[in-house]
């Protein structure tokens, strides 16, 4: 008759595999070395998992499964806020009216939510970015980035399609600076021992996704390209002679001593 599985051990043994695939990735991850971290033996770990890829794929999965949830719950926060309060627009961003202060108050709530999965799953995210090259799990994050792309971009085009056909930024380019900026978080995550202040992460966000990119009334001026600079060659007395020559052709030449 088989032992029944305990919870304590699992748990256990999830932790300490966390930890393990944040540092050596998938690929050199042990299982003696995740079970000698929770002082548990080789048995224990197959009592609960097939494999270490089986461990590191319920794991992506639980973290997926939470990332679509919580995107889900700001989709259907920014549909019901359009539904009753309408779509803020730069002149509500320059007065910094009720609308806009509410509507940046929701947005900074989904995004804290969305870096708290972040923290809570940083071992996992790490292991993804930087662990998974050479297994099935490389391209998985990858999914997820195009993904919340596509996504950002379809709300950035949404707010910027109410005031003109030519935004200032494009949403493709918007969106992959703000799924840029998340991916670096989370990498800066993975190195912190020290919860860092997520709600002013959250909030810091915001005003630079709104404020930063509020339509100008003129456009910024293409940067100048610079003059190439001509090479110089190295002033000796000869060369500095013939261009006092040049400068004044009529000085007599200076007798040598």
């Amino acid at each position: 008759m088989s032992r029944p599985a305990d919870p304590k051990a699992r748990s256990a043994l999830i932790d300490a595999a966390r930890a393990e695939f944040a540092r050596r990735g998938v690929k050199g991850a042990r299982i003696g070395d995740i079970t000698a971290a929770c002082g548990l033996s080789k048995g224990a770990f197959y009592l609960h998992f097939p494999s270490k890829e089986g461990l590191f794929g319920s794991l992506v999965e639980a973290f997926v499964k939470e990332l679509e949830r919580v995107s889900l719950k700001r989709l259907t926060c920014m549909e019901r806020f359009r539904a009753e309060h309408g779509q803020p627009g730069p002149e509500d961003v320059a007065a910094c009216s009720e609308r806009y202060q509410h509507f940046l108050r929701m947005e900074a709530t989904s995004d804290l939510e969305m870096l708290e999965l972040m923290w809570e799953s940083r071992q996992v995210v790490t292991a993804l970015i930087v662990g998974s090259q050479g297994t099935a799990f490389e391209s998985v994050m990858w999914d997820l980035v195009d993904r919340e792309v596509d996504r950002i971009s379809r709300e950035f085009g949404h707010l910027q399609g109410h005031h003109g056909e030519h935004p200032d930024v494009d949403p493709g380019l918007f969106g992959s600076f703000i799924v840029g900026t998340y991916l670096l978080l989370a990498r800066q995550m993975g190195r912190l021992s020290h919860k860092p202040d997520l709600a002013a992460w959250a909030t810091g966000i915001q005003r630079l996704m709104h404020e930063g990119t509020a339509p100008r009334s003129k456009p910024l001026p293409a940067p100048a390209t610079p003059a190439p600079v001509a090479a110089r060659t190295p002033s000796t007395p000869s060369t500095r002679r013939r261009h006092a020559r040049a400068a004044n052709p009529h000085r007599p030449p200076r007798k040598r001593p």
